[in-house]
This record gives C-alpha cells, sequence and structure tokens, in this order.
C-alpha cells in the first residue's frame, strides 16, 4: 500500500514538474487545436448523426438525459469560473514570490481545488439540482430539447476523442518520456529499451478495440447514471491496458505480463486516479502523464524489491 501511495505521490510531483509539464501542453494543446478544427470542418455531420440517434428516444428518456447533462455542464462551467477567479485573484500575488515551476504547481493544484469544492457541492446537492433541469425540461418543447442534446453529445464525442488521442501519443511517445524519468530520478535502475515496436503494436489493437467498444456500447450514452459508468470504465481500461503494458515492457522485458497480472490491482487504481483529470479541461492534459509516472514509479520499485 505504502508504494502505492508513493507512486501516487511521485506521479503528482512529476506532472507540475517544469519540463513535465511543457511537455504535456504543447502535446496536449496540439492535440486539442487538431480536434477543434475536425469538430469546426464536421459539425453539421456530428449534430446530424446526434438528431438522427435521439430522435428513436421516447421523451421521458430525453429529457432525464438532458436533465443530466446540462447538471454536468453546469459543474464543470463553475469548476472553470471558480478556477478564473481564484488564479486572477491569488495569481499576479504569487507570481512575485515563486519562480516558475512553483508557479505552475500552484495553477495546477487551484484546478483541482476548485473541481474537489464543486464535487462536494454536488455530492450533497446533486438531486436537486437534477431535479431542477428536469423540471425546465418539462417545459420545453421536445425540438428544442432535442437539438440541445445533440450539440450536448456532439461536444462529448470531440471531447472523448481529444482524451483517446492523447493516450495514444503518450503511449507511441512512452520510451521517451520513461528514458527522461529514468534519468532523472533513478539514473543507476536498467531499462529494457528494445521493446518500441512492441509498445507500438499494442497501442494500436487497444485503441481499435476501444473505439469498437465505444461504438457497441454508443446507444447506452443516452442512459443516465449507466452512460457515466460506461465513460469512466472504457478510459480506466484504455489507460490502464496502453500505458501499463508499455512502461511494464520497458522495467521487466518479456516477462511484462507476469508482472502487470500480479500488480494489477495497484495499476488498474492507479488508471482510475490518472481517468480523473479527463472530467476536467486543461487538467486532462496531465492525466496519461500522470499515470506513467506512477506506474513507472510503481513498477520500478516493485522490481528493485524483488
Amino acid at each position: 500500500m505504502q508504494d502505492f501511495i508513493d507512486a501516487v505521490m511521485f506521479g503528482f510531483k512529476e506532472i507540475v514538474a517544469r519540463e513535465t509539464m511543457k511537455l504535456a501542453m504543447l502535446i496536449g494543446m496540439a492535440v486539442t487545436l487538431v480536434w477543434v478544427f475536425i469538430a469546426y470542418s464536421s459539425w453539421d455531420i456530428l449534430i446530424s448523426l446526434s438528431s438522427s440517434t435521439l430522435s428513436f428516444l421516447p421523451f421521458s428518456m430525453l429529457r432525464s438525459n438532458g436533465a443530466w447533462m446540462l447538471s454536468t455542464l453546469l459543474w464543470l462551467q463553475l469548476v472553470l469560473v471558480t478556477f478564473a477567479l481564484l488564479f486572477g485573484f491569488f495569481g499576479n500575488m504569487m507570481l512575485e514570490k515563486m519562480d516558475k515551476a512553483k508557479y505552475a504547481s500552484f495553477s495546477l493544484w487551484i484546478g483541482i481545488l476548485s473541481a474537489l469544492l464543486w464535487t462536494l457541492v454536488w455530492f450533497f446537492n446533486g438531486d436537486a439540482i437534477y431535479a431542477g433541469f428536469l423540471k425546465l425540461l418539462t417545459w420545453l418543447p421536445f425540438e428544442t430539447i432535442e437539438k440541445g442534446i445533440s450539440y450536448l453529445i456532439a461536444f462529448y464525442l470531440v471531447y472523448s476523442a481529444i482524451i483517446v488521442t492523447l493516450i495514444f501519443v503518450t503511449s507511441l511517445s512512452s520510451l521517451f518520456f520513461l528514458k527522461k524519468l529514468r534519468n532523472k530520478h533513478f539514473p543507476y535502475d536498467g531499462m529494457n529499451d528494445n521493446y518500441e515496436l512492441q509498445t507500438v503494436k499494442k497501442t494500436l489493437r487497444d485503441t481499435l478495440i476501444f473505439l469498437l467498444a465505444s461504438l457497441v456500447s454508443f446507444p447506452l450514452l443516452f442512459v443516465p447514471v449507466i452512460n457515466f459508468l460506461i465513460l469512466v470504465l472504457l478510459w480506466i481500461w484504455l489507460m490502464k491496458d496502453t500505458i501499463s503494458s508499455d512502461t511494464a515492457l520497458f522495467v521487466f522485458g518479456e516477462g511484462y505480463q507476469e508482472k502487470k497480472e500480479e500488480y494489477k490491482g495497484a495499476l488498474w487504481a492507479l488508471s482510475f486516479v490518472g481517468s480523473l483529470f479527463n472530467f476536467i479541461p486543461i487538467l486532462n492534459l496531465f492525466g496519461p502523464y500522470f499515470t506513467q509516472s506512477a506506474m513507472y514509479y510503481y513498477l520500478n520499485e516493485k522490481r528493485n524489491q524483488g
């Protein structure tokens, strides 16, 4: 258990390190801009796809799903506004007292605290907020609700594509990132660096499985709560299977599958923590790097102990 806690702390410390933060922001912003351009070019197609699917749903299910999605959107907006207000109020003050590396860490912690604050509010008042949106949607005509939810579904598809691409790119560049971690923190530990092609094949296979699973489960996207669970489980599985395979290969070599199975509980738990970053824009850019850093620390410690 202590190794798991240490791995989580190591992951948090690493993503606020200047080099890792710069790498995550550069790759993350590039991936986001690419998908924003794709979404802009095909927005009408996305809306048409969402609308055609929604037309088969009964009004009660559409209203319920819409209330849940609007509640989630409100939570997200409040997190972003709180982050902006706190950062605007304290940012200039702290800039004069911190170096750039600590200032970047400070901004990341503001985002995390903003999310925790509103998560606590939703935990105690989520049912009342959902009921309020449900009542609002009862007063609106079906066409208005259908169009609004179509926009939310299209936004979800683009946002999910960004997250999957970030995990994909992180996995493909895992050797580069893990070598930097090894040289920085564990310079005397060995690394099996001749498995890059094998990790690329594994990443491509896992991404294809994720896309097929997402396509099959797409109708469940319109069922409240179930859609949330499926989304989280797919994110966790993709992150766990790709990033843990990359990391275990470079740490253990050919015996990586057995080691993955031996430590699967910790790897699933680290993937779950990493997937939580996906629920907050900007912070989602750091999720894969947190997961890979934490897994590398954990597996490297287990190898050294054995």
